[in-house]
């Protein structure tokens, strides 16, 4: 099997998880797959616009905070070198056969107000960032590989991040199965703002101080989509992230991991 018309029918799937790319933690890299959107009216991956919904639901990370279960409104766009992802774009700088570079943007969500309950109070409330940078995709007979690394460009945290990912598709007719799987490096300034640091500002005798270093979790998830008809998409994504035990280990992290999961449906203009 060629690996061009593997991953046209595999972006089918990921079209619609990607509307589970709004301001939730989870991280499904998916996005490389616009690179085979076309005009056919029967592309699994359509230029232009597309709006829809989904329902997400997750772990909190923090202690005494609770599990997230929401609905959220979702809206793509797929140009000819631009990608729009709700709460991330990118644009591709080159396309040379089976592997193609792009530059990245993503708006990083806070996720800690000590307002939310009186374990956290005097902590540092976790401001939302943007970060950029740049990635690389390569497409092989089985598996589309990726490489992204960014850096905070408002000075929230001043960290960075490097993600290795893999996707690997499975089709059965309109019906998508695809497992992915990687590694996230996050630099110590990241993990420690979004991810259980405690400074000593921020300690006290039930909360000691504590510095996650740079960390590395290994990620798994799964995507699944159905294509009802030239317009309707259907779809659900899970995502699994076991956290590094400097991550796992703070005295104010809930779990030895984050799980999220969605369902939704998208509708082609």
């Amino acid at each position: 099997m060629s690996p061009v018309p593997a991953l046209r029918h595999a972006s089918l799937g990921a079209f619609l998880a990607l509307l589970f790319c709004s301001p939730v933690r989870a991280d499904l890299d998916i996005g490389a797959l616009s690179a085979f959107s076309s005009d056919s009216p029967d592309s699994p991956i359509p230029k232009g616009l597309v709006l829809g919904g989904a329902v997400i639901g997750g772990q909190a990370r923090y202690q005494h905070q609770d599990d997230t279960l929401m609905p959220i409104p979702g809206a793509l766009y797929f140009g000819d070198n631009l990608m729009y992802l709700g709460d991330r774009a990118r644009y591709y700088l080159s396309r040379d056969g089976n592997l193609s570079t792009y530059a990245f943007g993503r708006m990083r969500f806070g996720n800690l107000d000590p307002d939310d309950d009186p374990f956290l109070h005097g902590m540092e409330k976790r401001k939302g960032q943007f970060e950029a940078g740049v990635g690389a995709d390569l497409i092989t007979p089985y598996a589309l590989w990726s490489v992204r690394a960014t850096t905070d460009v408002t000075g929230t945290s001043d960290g960075q991040e490097l993600m290795l990912w893999a996707n690997f598709p499975i089709i059965r007719g309109p019906l998508l199965l695809m497992p992915g799987a990687g590694v996230m490096l996050r630099s110590h300034n990241l993990a420690n703002y979004y991810f259980g640091g405690v400074s000593q500002d921020e300690a006290r005798a039930d909360r000691p101080a504590w510095n996650t270093g740079t960390t590395l979790s290994p990620m798994v998830s799964l995507i699944g989509s159905y294509r009802f008809s030239a317009n309707w998409i259907g779809g659900f994504g899970i995502n699994y992230e076991r956290y590094d035990n400097d991550i796992a280990d703070s005295p104010i992290v809930q779990h030895q991991g984050e799980l999220y999961a969605g369902f939704g449906v998208g509708y082609i203009w």
